[in-house]
């Protein structure tokens, strides 16, 4: 994937084509990307387990290596100047599609098997036990999202043999106006954001584990760790409910960037929940660290 992301970042440089909108190379360069974060901390997951390490190892290759095919599949298409998602033209095209569609159920049952793993395993750190566990199950809900895109639109159903069945963007057609850097429908929902939001869920709240403990020796409350790990599943929660409502506002068909006032309202509850959570987490502290059972 790193190899990968610079091949594609090198496209994006000297090759001119643009395919639904965006340059031809953007979709390898974030697709390489994401999948470099995600098996970079997925390969760190594995670490923490003391037991399961052989099953962990298989669902580990699992995970790589229909990554990997799943990419190779996507930059052929680029090579070709195709359209590797939802491309049923022709029936090359429709079995490339077919084949990425098989390896994306294999890598989502490979990450299923490491998330209850780490459920069912006793992890010494509590904290990032919880931490993983969550982020794991998070990610899991946020790469099924990716299923809710083969859905044929209504404008695909009306059409006999569509070329393209199934759509990144809801309530506007792929291809149009969209946001920087990203590509996100800027007109319309988009799965895309649920679906990139939910995946990367493994990086961050790991990493939020890994900050509150840096902190803990200048910060006395977060010293005890019976306060950070209230924090950590405060944060699993706010993350979460942001997960869904982001789902759901894309189903809905609404810009990111142009919600509505249930949507604002249910963000502001969001917020609201979650800076109360938040405070009753630090309060109540024990004036000096007190250790609290692993699991």
């Amino acid at each position: 994937m790193g190899v990968l992301t610079l091949v594609s970042a090198i496209g994006l440089a000297v090759d001119g084509r643009v395919l639904v909108g965006v340059p031809i190379w953007s979709k390898p360069f974030k697709f390489s990307v994401s999948f470099l974060a995600y098996a970079l901390s997925l390969a760190w997951v594995l670490t923490l387990l003391p037991k399961g390490r052989r099953v962990a190892w298989w669902a580990g290759t699992v995970v790589a290596v229909t990554g990997a095919g799943e990419m190779a599949l996507i930059t052929l298409q680029v090579i070709r100047g195709k359209q590797s998602h939802f491309n049923q033209a022709t029936p090359f095209d429709n079995a490339v599609f077919q084949i990425m569609g098989g390896t994306v159920v294999v890598l989502w049952l490979g990450a299923l098997t490491i998330a209850i793993l780490l459920l069912r395993t006793r992890i010494l750190d509590l904290t990032m036990a919880w931490a993983v566990r969550l982020s794991s199950l998070i990610a899991l809900a946020g790469a099924a999202v990716g299923f809710l895109m083969v859905r044929p639109t209504p404008e695909q159903l009306a059409q006999d043999n569509a070329p393209v069945v199934g759509a990144h963007a809801v309530g506007v057609p792929d291809g149009g106006p969209s946001l920087p850097l990203t590509g996100w429908a800027e007109t319309g929902g988009d799965l895309r954001i649920p679906h990139f939001f939910g995946m990367h869920a493994l990086q961050l709240l790991p990493l939020l584990v890994l900050t509150l403990a840096a902190l803990a020796p200048r910060f006395a409350r977060l010293a005890d760790e019976r306060v950070r790990l209230r924090l950590t599943l405060t944060a699993s929660a706010v993350y979460t409910a942001t997960f869904a409502l982001l789902t759901w506002q894309a189903l809905r068909g609404q810009a990111l960037l142009a919600p509505d006032g249930v949507t604002l309202a249910a963000a502001g509850a969001i917020a609201a929940l979650g800076t109360t959570a938040t405070a009753l987490s630090l309060r109540g502290a024990p004036s000096s660290p007190s250790p609290i059972p692993s699991s």
